[in-house]
């Protein structure tokens, strides 16, 4: 819904409005979820680590939380949902610019895409604009990643977003809601980078970071026709529904 609303051109201002709906949802969704699902099947369900879904929409909420400035509150909420503490030297990096003292973890999850994201992190300050971008510019493609061999099926289905394709073919009954590099915004809220080369890039959501505008997005061309965006209610799946397991 977020992202939906993003994508269509709704007032950044009024965004932070559908996280305590959406953290109440989660929170009762694991609350039903203890007594229907395995061991196993809450692991794959919640690790990062074999769970790259899980991962990329933990990422994105964090980010949207941070751009948004979410008060305390609700912030703690969504750190107890999220979990996976230590896990991630990317993704707990920048929870912990918020979150004082959380553990940090010694690998990456997902190398590919989010290695270049660390090393735009980690570049002197002259190099950070020009990697943030090279980031955003591959973050797409480099998600259009194949099973790992070997793998079993329940977890070699977490490789590569259920979102991905959305949006190919038409967008009506697509479920399509954008393709935003959230990740990135995550980043540069988080430790102040560069994000002037990012601007205008395809999947970059720099409004989030602007809320009383200018948009940092190319107008679209005017060929006479409604150009507005329209992101329908869609029949399959959204994110937000996968990540509550529905």
């Amino acid at each position: 819904m977020l992202l939906s609303r993003y994508s269509r051109g709704d007032d950044i201002q009024e965004l932070a409005q559908y996280f305590p709906p959406l953290l109440d949802a989660w929170e009762e969704s694991e609350r039903l979820g203890k007594d229907v699902f395995t061991p196993q099947q809450q692991y794959t369900r919640h690790a990062w680590k074999v769970n790259l879904d899980h991962y990329i929409v933990c990422f994105w909420l964090v980010g949207l939380a941070l751009a948004l400035e979410l008060p305390d509150a609700q912030w703690q909420r969504l750190l107890l949902l999220i979990g996976n503490e230590g896990e991630d030297q990317l993704l707990d990096r920048i929870i912990a610019s918020r979150q004082t003292g959380r553990k940090i973890g010694v690998t990456l999850c997902h190398p590919k895409p989010y290695q270049r994201l660390l090393n735009a992190i980690d570049a002197p300050a002259a190099q950070q604009a020009r990697l943030l971008a090279d980031f955003v510019q591959h973050w797409y493609r480099e998600l259009d990643r194949p099973a790992k061999p070997g793998n079993a099926p329940a977890t070699a289905m977490y490789e590569r977003p259920y979102w991905y394709s959305l949006g190919n073919r038409q967008l009506e009954d697509s479920g399509y809601f954008g393709r935003w590099c959230v990740e990135a915004v995550a980043a540069v809220k988080a430790f102040g980078l560069d994000d002037s080369q990012c601007l205008g890039l395809e999947h970059y959501p720099g409004d989030l970071l602007r809320p009383n505008g200018p948009s940092t997005h190319p107008a679209r061309p005017d060929n006479g026709d409604d150009q507005t965006p329209t992101i329908p209610s869609p029949p399959c799946k959204s994110w937000w529904q996968r990540l509550l397991g529905r």
